[in-house]
């Protein structure tokens, strides 16, 4: 079926692409992709003056046929099943299998009414294999591996929390850091752990803004300054309150900061490392609602992107491995979605890409900028701004490498 003019009015289909695009953007699709998708679509829609503006948290759209702007707030964010449902709704559009009025109802009973896949406190219990398995290739001694898993367990607790009073969601940052670090400080101080810093790192690593301060600088790379700095500012808050949390409760125990020096006692093996990945890649699907029947793409990709970023990363330093890591889950999604019955590349790139820039690095080198000498600070800076960077390059690098090779009839962000 496809859209046509007796059936489908301009102003239908104006509201339907607000939709759309407020949805990608509460999925965490980045500006310049949602800019991108809109324009596209309109075209197929029959809409040549499509004038679009997409922000983190709003969307400005206007189709130029003497409409007034439209302005959607973004609501909360979508579960990634809802997101990847709402991306094969696009591309169905995109392909004139839809109706802008069948497209709008599939939206509202497909996507935003759709039920949990699993129970919210099973999501939340998807930390525990996250913590463990990047404890794993952080710091895979058992005792840290123990203190990761129970760590994990109050980062359940918290996000139950929250979730259940949204409005304390401005103190996550704080007081997980403090919550977790003060239990892995105790811990050090009685003697039962050691090397805590990568410990608390891998506990924290699903809440930490890694792929917000990667998204914002692919959104400033492609132009969209005002998106992309906004985006920035935030994530650098939140970094801030964690190493705010971090210190706090350094302060708290009396630890010195040769606790908190990124030291790792034991390397990890290639064996433990696979187990790790392995680990993470099952809790970060439970806790994101992972859709079951892309489960194979999603494997292959987060697989392919943890192994060049490891391998690589061990032989160059994180920041080449972040870039290999994140332009390896661009390419073999890229792969993936031209095969028969492949998803669209960004279903299967999303979870890699959360593998890729949990932020730890990031969090490794500047929780030691409050403890450090000046040349300690200097190297801080440097080493995480180089690793977000260069995940960011790889992620701009692959996104037009999808963009070449994807056929015009499809969506590519």
């Amino acid at each position: 079926m496809s859209v046509t003019e007796d059936t489908d009015s301009p102003a239908a289909a104006q509201d339907l692409l607000v939709t759309i695009g407020a949805g990608l953007l509460a999925g965490g699709i980045s500006s310049v992709d949602v800019e991108d998708a809109l324009t596209g679509l309109a075209r197929t829609m029959g809409i040549r003056k499509l004038r679009v503006a997409a922000l983190p948290r709003g969307l400005f759209l206007t189709s130029g046929s003497g409409d007034s702007t439209k302005f959607e707030r973004i609501g909360p964010d979508l579960r990634f099943d809802q997101t990847a449902k709402l991306l094969d709704i696009v591309d169905a559009l995109r392909a004139r299998r839809l109706t802008v009025e069948t497209a709008k109802s599939m939206i509202e009973s497909e996507v935003y009414a759709a039920p949990r896949r699993w129970p919210g406190w099973l999501s939340r219990l998807g930390a525990v294999p996250i913590g463990i398995g990047l404890c794993l290739l952080l710091e895979p001694g058992l005792v840290n591996l123990a203190f990761a898993a129970f760590g994990s367990l109050i980062v359940a607790g918290i996000l139950a929390v929250i979730g259940r009073w949204p409005n304390l969601s401005p103190l996550l940052p704080v007081s997980s850091a403090f919550i977790v670090s003060a239990i892995m400080l105790i811990g050090y101080r009685l003697d039962w752990l050691e090397s805590p810093l990568r410990t608390i790192v891998a506990t924290l690593a699903l809440l930490l803004p890694g792929s917000a301060v990667v998204t914002g600088l692919t959104e400033i790379s492609a132009g969209a300054l005002s998106a992309g700095s906004s985006r920035l500012v935030s994530a650098t808050v939140q970094l801030a309150m964690f190493i705010a949390g971090v210190a706090g409760a350094a302060a708290i125990t009396g630890t010195g900061p040769q606790a908190l020096q990124n030291t790792q006692l034991a390397d990890s093996t290639w064996q433990l490392s696979a187990l790790g990945v392995l680990s993470a890649t099952i809790g970060l699907m439970i806790y994101l609602y992972t859709p079951l029947e892309h489960t194979v793409p999603i494997v292959l990709t987060i697989a392919a992107a943890a192994l060049a970023q490891l391998g690589i990363g061990a032989e160059f330093g994180a920041a080449v491995g972040g870039l290999a890591g994140a332009l390896t889950a661009s390419l073999v999604a890229v792969i993936l979605s031209r095969l028969p019955r492949g998803p669209i590349w960004r279903i299967s790139y999303v979870p890699a890409f959360l593998i890729v820039a949990p932020g730890s690095f990031g969090l490794l080198n500047a929780s030691q900028l409050e403890f450090g000498d000046g040349g300690g600070v200097a190297g801080s800076l440097l080493a995480a701004g180089a690793t977000f960077f260069s995940i960011a390059i790889g992620t701009v690098i692959g996104a037009a490498v999808a963009h070449t090779v994807e056929p015009k009839d499809e969506i590519v962000a």
